[in-house]
C-alpha cells in the first residue's frame, strides 16, 4: 500500500473532523440535552480523550471499548480511539453479561468505557476483567468504578494530532453481530470502508451542512451505519439521544427541527402509533431511512402519511451497514400512494459508493433471471465489505467463497435490476415442498389497522413438516381474535401461506430493533401442529 504522496493520501474518516473543525469552528456540532458543543469544542474534547488514552498506555493495534448509549462520549470516541491508530469496539448495551465478557477477552481490549446505568452488567463479570482499565461514564448515575470518570479522564491538555492515517487499510473499528446464531462476530473496519461509506450516506440521503440529524440508530450497531462520521463530514449536525422513545423523538424533531433520522422498520411502527394518537410537526422534507429488516409497505405508508420522505437501504454488520439504497425514480411520482409503498419497500440497487451487488442462483453461482420471481441469494463485493471476521479466520473465508461475500438472504431481481428480499435463507417456511416468504405473510399483517409488531417462523407439522405461525403485538387498545386475522390472511394470500397458528406476545428484540426469529423459532417447536 504506497503511503502519502503528493498525489495520494490514505482515506479515513478523520479527516472530516479536521476540516469542519477548519471551516465551521463556531457551529454546533452536538447537542445532548442542553449541552451543546461547537465543532471547535467537539474537535478539542476528541484530542483530550486521544491525549489521555495515549497516556494510559493505548498505541497502533490496541482495543479500545465502549458500552454506552448514543451521547457524546461514544460519538467523540469514533475519532479519539483511532487518532492513535487504535481499534474502537462499540458494544450493544442491551447485551447480557457473559455476552459482555466474551467480547472484551475476544477483542482484547484494554480499556473500557461503561455508562454507569449499565454498571451492574460488569459488576458480575469484574474478577474476569481484572486486567481491563474501567472508566465510569457517570450520565445519569454517579460513578461507580475505581479511577476516573469520564470528564475527568480527559482532563488533560490536548496534544496536536494528524487527523488521517498512513494505511487506508488499516482496522478502525471491530463491530460484532448480534450473536443470533451462536457466538458474536467481530466485523472488522478498515479505514478505506468507513470514509467510503459515510460519503454513500451523504451522497444518497442529501446530507449537507444545514442537516439536523437525530441519533436514534445506535451508535454501536455498524458505527451508526457510519453516521458517526458521515454528519461531521458536510457540517451538520449530530443530536443526541439517550433512549429511543417515540415521544422523546418528536419533540426534538419539532424543538431543533431536525432533518433526518436512521431506524429499523420497528421504531418506525412506534413512531407511527404514537403519531396516530398525539399531534406531531413534522418540518417539510424529513428524511428516514429504514433498515435492519424488510419495512412493511404500511408502515412506510404511515410514515409518509405524517410528511416523512421514507427510504430503505438494504446490508448487514459484515457491509458497513447500508450496502444499497431503493434509489427513488422521478416517473414513480406520480403512482398511487400504495404502490409507492410497495416500491419503497425493495431493497433496490447499490449505494453509489458500493456499486458491486447482485442476485445469485445459489447452486450455479450465476445471477438470476430479472423476472420478480426466481429467488436467490444476495451477494456482494467491492469497498464496503469487511477485512474478516476477528480471530476467525474460517468463517471469513465460508462467508468469502467464490469471491463474494455472502449474504444468507434470499431474493429476487425484478425487470428493472431492483431487488427484493424475500426472506432469510433460514426464515424460508418450506412447507409440503412450498416456498413461503415469512415477509410477505408479515407485510399482510402488517396491513390490519389492530397490528403494531408482528413475525412469521416456521411451525412443526405432523403432515406438511412445517406451517406458518405468527406471533403479533397488537397495538394499544385495539382487539382482535387469531381467527379474524387468519380470516384476513385468506383474503390477501393463498390458504398455505396462511398462519396455521397466531399467538400475541411482546416480540423479542435484538437493541437495534431486529425482532429475534431465532427465539420465537424455538418457541413454536414447543407445539406441533396437525391440523389441516
Amino acid at each position: 500500500m504506497p503511503k502519502r504522496s503528493v498525489n495520494y493520501e490514505p482515506l479515513s474518516p478523520l479527516s472530516f473532523l479536521e476540516r469542519t473543525a477548519y471551516v465551521f469552528p463556531e457551529k454546533v456540532g452536538v447537542i445532548y440535552n442542553d449541552t451543546t458543543y461547537t465543532y471547535l469544542e467537539f474537535k478539542d474534547r476528541v484530542c483530550r480523550l486521544a491525549t489521555a488514552l495515549k497516556q494510559h498506555g493505548i498505541e497502533k493495534g490496541d482495543k479500545v471499548a465502549f458500552l454506552c448509549p448514543n451521547i457524546p462520549p461514544l460519538l467523540e470516541a469514533h475519532y479519539g480511539v483511532p487518532l492513535l491508530s487504535a481499534i474502537l469496539v462499540a458494544i450493544n448495551i442491551r447485551l447480557a453479561s457473559p455476552e459482555v465478557e466474551y467480547i472484551l477477552k475476544d477483542s482484547g481490549a484494554k480499556i473500557l468505557f461503561v455508562d454507569t446505568e449499565f454498571a451492574n452488567t460488569i459488576e458480575s463479570i469484574k474478577d474476569n476483567i481484572k486486567d481491563i482499565m474501567v472508566v465510569s461514564i457517570c450520565d445519569v448515575e454517579d460513578k461507580v468504578f475505581d479511577g476516573p470518570d469520564y470528564e475527568e479522564f480527559i482532563d488533560v491538555k490536548p496534544e496536536s494530532f494528524h487527523f488521517g492515517i498512513d494505511d487506508e487499510i488499516l482496522p478502525i473499528t471491530i463491530n460484532y453481530t448480534s450473536g443470533t446464531t451462536g457466538r458474536p462476530k467481530g466485523v472488522v473496519y478498515s479505514h478505506r470502508g468507513t470514509y467510503l461509506n459515510a460519503l454513500g450516506e451523504i451522497l444518497e440521503y442529501g446530507i449537507n451542512s444545514r442537516s439536523k440529524y437525530i441519533w436514534t440508530l445506535p451508535m454501536f450497531h455498524c458505527n451508526g451505519w457510519c453516521h458517526t462520521w458521515g454528519v461531521t463530514a458536510p457540517g451538520a449536525t449530530h443530536i443526541c439521544l439517550r433512549r429511543v422513545v417515540p415521544e422523546e423523538i418528536f419533540k426534538l424533531i419539532e424543538r431543533h427541527q431536525a432533518t433526518h433520522l436512521c431506524a429499523a422498520p420497528v421504531v418506525l411502527s412506534s413512531m407511527a402509533a404514537y403519531a396516530e394518537n398525539n399531534k406531531v410537526n413534522i418540518p417539510k422534507g424529513f428524511v428516514i431511512n429504514t433498515a435492519g429488516a424488510p419495512p412493511s409497505p404500511t408502515v412506510i405508508k404511515a410514515m409518509e402519511g405524517i410528511g416523512c420522505s421514507v427510504t430503505q437501504c438494504y446490508g448487514l454488520t459484515e457491509v458497513y451497514g447500508p450496502h444499497s439504497v431503493c434509489e427513488w425514480k422521478e416517473e414513480w411520482d406520480e403512482l398511487p400512494i400504495d404502490e409507492k409503498a410497495r416500491i419503497k419497500a425493495r431493497q433496490g440497487v447499490p449505494y453509489i459508493t458500493t456499486v458491486y451487488m447482485d442476485v445469485l442462483d445459489p447452486t450455479t453461482m450465476e445471477p438470476v433471471p430479472h423476472d420478480g420471481k426466481t429467488l436467490g441469494e444476495i451477494v456482494m463485493w467491492g469497498n464496503n465489505v469487511m477485512l474478516g471476521y476477528h480471530n476467525k479466520p474460517e468463517e471469513t473465508d465460508q462467508a468469502f467463497r467464490g469471491g463474494v461475500f455472502h449474504s444468507g438472504d434470499l431474493a429476487i431481481t425484478h425487470p428493472d435490476g431492483y431487488v427484493e428480499i424475500k426472506d432469510r435463507l433460514k426464515d424460508i417456511i418450506i412447507s409440503g415442498g412450498e416456498n413461503i416468504s415469512s415477509v410477505e405473510v408479515e407485510n399482510v399483517l402488517y396491513e390490519h389497522p389492530a397490528v403494531l409488531e408482528c413475525a412469521v417462523v416456521a411451525m412443526p407439522h405432523e403432515k406438511w413438516q412445517e406451517v406458518p405461525k405468527a406471533f403479533v403485538k397488537l397495538k394499544e387498545g385495539m382487539k382482535v381474535t387469531p381467527e379474524e386475522l387468519m380470516e384476513f390472511c385468506k383474503q390477501r394470500i393463498a390458504k398455505y401461506k396462511v398462519p396455521k397458528e397466531i399467538e400475541f406476545v411482546d416480540l423479542p428484540k435484538t437493541a437495534t430493533g431486529k425482532i429475534q426469529k431465532h427465539i420465537l423459532r424455538e418457541w413454536a417447536k414447543k407445539k406441533i401442529a396437525t391440523k389441516e
